[in-house]
């Protein structure tokens, strides 16, 4: 039996963290060196990209975690509380995260990404009005720049295709203007 066949019999197939039954998939918990059922919940997209960190987290939907959390399984635990801790500003999360009780082992696992000491803001690339950036975008400048070590100066107006995020700045990406790829500022662009 597959591993998502095992999840999805454990699960009776919904999502182990919201009960929600569309675009399930199976979320292996970190740290794991080899995917299993004792490693890894089924979960559905909206669970995923908000423990992913690829969307804000919207704390409504996560206030099924009062029930979930009781879970008999260790990973689903382990998300549950590390949720449970990016949301512990909400009086219903820090309640649940004060009753919620985990083993040593089960605990020790759920505090190693550290991901319980961050709060539930997640931070995108946004361009001068706000609006979210993606890897592949097109922007236009708003401002004319001159790029430092060259004497390229690109212009109000000029438009930078297929651009890069960077990573670990997101108030950076990268493009190509007149065949060189540059940093650019997002504050100095807008989506185009």
């Amino acid at each position: 039996m597959s591993l998502i066949q095992q999840l999805q019999t454990r699960s009776g197939n919904k999502c182990e963290l919201c009960t929600a039954d569309t675009d399930l998939s199976v979320y292996e918990v970190p740290p794991i060196d080899n995917a299993n059922a004792d490693n890894s919940i089924l979960v559905c997209k909206t669970c995923l990209n908000q423990i992913e960190k690829t969307e804000q987290l919207d704390a409504n939907h996560w206030k099924t975690l009062t029930e979930t959390m009781w879970s008999e399984f260790p990973p689903v635990q382990v998300v549950a509380w590390r949720m449970l801790s990016r949301l512990r500003n909400e009086g219903w999360a820090s309640d649940s995260l004060d009753i919620l009780y985990l083993d040593e082992d089960t605990l020790d696992w759920a505090k190693k990404t550290g991901d319980h000491e961050s709060d539930g803001t997640v931070e995108f690339h946004q361009d001068s009005n706000g609006t979210r950036l993606y890897e592949g975008d097109t922007v236009v400048l708003v401002k004319t720049l001159d790029v430092k070590g060259s004497t390229l100066s690109a212009k109000l107006g000029t438009v930078v295709k297929n651009i890069r995020l960077v990573h670990d700045n997101t108030e950076q990406i990268e493009g190509k203007v007149e065949g060189q790829t540059i940093v650019i500022l997002t504050k100095y662009l807008r989506k185009g």
